[in-house]
């Protein structure tokens, strides 16, 4: 058996409280992606992720995405214009978070930080140089490829 996978390995943790989290690869014309850096006072701070947030009861993960998109940055685009990408599964101490990635190359407005974030422009090759939350971590090679 290759690759560490197997009934060898670690049991996983129990999931605890599920948290449903959408996030985006928003990819400018030039193929950079927006990374958001977590503002001082919420979790994680100092961390870099890709724009999203919480899906509110009732919400799709699209709408979720829409929403907080207008909210974050001060963008509108369409559930048409957001391309599944993949996936993260991952354990906090806390709760287990399960986030879709989508990928988006149409928006309008331009994106600005609304909400006391940093924001960066940051090319595929790049993106391990900004330290990222662990859900995110695994996404990184996966949009590199895709791009």
């Amino acid at each position: 058996m290759s690759g560490g996978c197997g009934p060898e390995g670690a049991p996983a943790p129990a999931p605890g409280r599920i948290v449903l989290v959408s996030a985006v690869a928003l990819i400018d014309a030039d193929g950079r992606v927006l990374l958001a850096q977590r503002p001082e006072g919420k979790s994680l701070a100092g961390l870099w992720e890709f724009p999203g947030g919480k899906v509110e009861t009732g919400e799709t993960p699209e709408a979720a995405l829409i929403r907080e998109l207008k909210e974050e940055l001060g963008i509108d685009t369409w559930h048409s214009c957001l391309a599944p990408l993949a996936f993260a599964s991952h354990s906090y101490a806390a709760f287990h978070l399960l986030m879709p990635l989508y990928a988006c190359r149409r928006w309008e407005g331009i994106a600005q930080p609304r909400e006391g974030q940093k924001l960066a422009w940051v090319r595929a090759e790049a993106l391990r140089d900004y330290p990222m939350p662990p859900a995110d971590e695994p996404l990184i090679p996966i949009l590199q490829q895709w791009l």
